[in-house]
């Protein structure tokens, strides 16, 4: 969230008149799994209080797993009540999440079936696929890369993210790919990359978030380097 999202609107920046300032409060989470996420986004009402200081235009939601571990549509449950609170302290702000953004995302560019990478393990990758599934989007293949702590995730190299790819079996039968189904792990260099190595959409929690908060703004959403989904098409 705070690499690769400040890094599209600054690509964003270089064609479009509007200039961006990125704030963030963290919640505390150490390994990523069900007991710690659901720990951490206990905090986030206090975190949408705090950034609600700034009066910022728009807040993000930046942990994918953290809200689809929590049951299913929970996305509109967190949304819904952050934003409240940020009613409450007198500077309301939409609020998108990087959960419903991507599902959202999926939907605009038209895809049905979708590959997905997450860093995740196997279990909570598997709640991420059922979450995605029970919003009515078909995952025909995913890769949990079973990566447990937090910093490492941020580690992850995206060079290796075209070969994974390359490895899944069930490509041609998908409409597109998640190449990261967590703000966490960069993804962006790699993008254009598959998006050409396949010749279909390519999308990721961070892109889909960042074109979340650009149509919150009420902005165009063309941004160089941010896919299909970034295309300003939609």
């Amino acid at each position: 969230m705070e690499t690769e999202i400040p890094a599209l609107l600054r690509s964003r920046e270089a064609i479009s008149p509007e200039r961006f300032t990125f704030h963030s409060a963290r919640m505390r989470m150490k390994h990523v799994t069900k007991e710690e996420l659901s720990r951490m986004d206990g905090a986030s009402d206090a975190c949408a209080v705090e950034l609600s200081d700034a009066a910022v235009d728009v807040m993000g939601y930046a942990c994918l797993v953290a809200i689809m571990s929590m049951g299913k549509g929970y996305h509109r449950e967190s949304q819904a009540r952050l934003h409240q609170a940020t009613v409450e302290t007198g500077n309301p702000a939409p609020v998108v999440s990087s959960a419903g953004a991507l599902v959202d995302g999926i939907k605009a560019i038209g895809a049905k079936r979708v590959a997905i990478v997450a860093p995740y393990m196997k279990p909570l990758t598997e709640l991420v696929v059922d979450y995605i599934r029970a919003e009515g989007v078909d995952v025909v293949e995913w890769r949990a890369l079973e990566i447990s702590d937090n910093l490492a995730v941020a580690a992850h190299d995206p060079a290796r993210l075209p070969g994974i790819v390359a490895s899944m079996e069930h490509l041609a039968e998908v409409d597109a790919v998640v190449l990261s189904a967590c703000v966490q792990m960069p993804s962006l260099p790699a993008v254009s990359i598959v998006e050409a190595q396949i010749g279909k959409p390519v999308l990721t929690a961070a892109i889909s978030t960042t074109w979340a908060m650009l149509r919150a703004l009420d902005l165009d959403t063309r941004v160089p380097g941010g896919g299909t989904l970034l295309s300003g098409a939609f």
